[in-house]
């Protein structure tokens, strides 16, 4: 009796092999398809956090790439940190991101973040150093701008080794940071902000006030010194010449100047009236005590008043004295003086 032949296994179609192959190829083909163009849409909109403005990242210096991938994922401006990782593989940049602060402009994508990061096109921060500021000053704003800190700024400016490799022939910076409008950014070091201002000072120091100052027998430290003192009495600067005159008169009669600015200088009391104790404290900068000029600048002087330094008004006149808050009364007598003190008083008194 004939039997039917048994299958020990299951029965398979002819070919089935290669079309499970060629399903599991375009299965994972798809995928691929769609994770990379779900990629490139997260790579060519903007992240939460710019969509309805601009935000502000900052990158520390010395960040590696991660770092600054996560700092940008933490800070919601790019969509996908794999995203602008592959990205930044593509375009070759990986290496060559630069760290700062950036304003990442509102509706950024991930590609213009990373425009932003290749070119290094860092926040720039409008500081403005306006003329008569000390170096205390300098170095109060700075820390306020969130810039640098105080004390580094005063330590650096006093460093003798940093104070050569800038050729500063002085004890510190005081009077050799000229005042003016700078763009600074965040990560700069101290040494780095404090050279860009003296370098702008001698790119301000035209070869004819230097040649000026040699004839008048003043070195560079000297002529800012006296500029200095001229800076913080003047406030009109039509006056500047003729104080000026009255400092070189009394100069050439070794008379003291009698500047109150170099007396607050000296007792620390910048830009506040003085007392009589003041005004006899023995110190190296008290002109009411000690005839010439003091040992160094007291604060950044403009360039206005280096000029008048160097050009002083052709008058005789040996004194002065405020009556108001932007003029004086100058005077060539000790006589006519004291009468325009007198006068002054009276005014202020009413």
């Amino acid at each position: 009796m004939s039997q039917m032949p048994r299958f020990t296994g299951g029965w398979t179609p002819p070919g089935a092999p290669e079309v499970r192959v060629r399903t599991l190829v375009a299965l994972a083909l798809g995928a691929l398809v769609l994770a990379l163009s779900l990629q490139a849409w997260w790579v060519l909109t903007p992240g939460p956090a710019v969509r309805g403005g601009p935000r502000v990242v900052e990158l520390p210096r010395d960040s590696r790439f991660l770092e600054i991938v996560t700092a940008l994922d933490r800070a919601q401006v790019i969509r996908s940190p794999v995203a602008f990782g592959l990205l930044a593989l593509l375009r070759g940049s990986m290496r060559s991101l630069k760290a700062g602060e950036y304003q990442i402009p509102q509706g950024a994508s991930s590609l213009a973040v990373l425009r932003l990061l290749e070119g290094g096109q860092v926040l720039q921060h409008p500081v403005v150093f306006r003329e008569g500021s000390s170096l205390a000053e300098v170095a109060r704003l700075l820390e306020a701008e969130g810039l640098a800190r105080a004390e580094d700024v005063a330590r650096v400016a006093r460093d003798a080794l940093f104070l050569r490799q800038l050729d500063v022939r002085a004890d510190s910076l005081e009077g050799y940071l000229f005042p003016d409008t700078y763009q600074l950014v965040k990560g700069m070091t101290a040494e780095e902000i404090l050279a860009r201002m003296v370098a702008r000072l001698g790119e301000r120091l035209t070869p004819g006030v230097l040649a000026a100052a040699e004839t008048r027998g003043l070195s560079l430290h000297q002529l800012l010194t006296l500029a200095s003192i001229i800076e913080k009495e003047a406030v009109e600067r039509s006056e500047m010449p003729l104080i000026s005159a009255v400092f070189w008169n009394r100069l050439r009669k070794d008379m003291p100047l009698q500047a109150d600015p170099t007396v607050q200088y000296a007792v620390g009391r910048e830009r506040q009236r003085l007392t009589r104790d003041d005004l006899v404290v023995d110190h190296p900068y008290n002109t009411y005590r000690r005839s010439g000029l003091p040992p160094g600048p007291i604060a950044s002087p403009g360039l206005h008043a280096i000029q008048a330094a160097v050009n002083p008004a052709a008058v005789g006149y040996l004194y002065f004295v405020a009556i108001d808050d932007r003029r004086h009364k100058f005077s060539t007598t000790l006589a006519d003086h004291n009468a325009a003190v007198a006068r002054a008083r009276l005014a202020r008194a009413r």
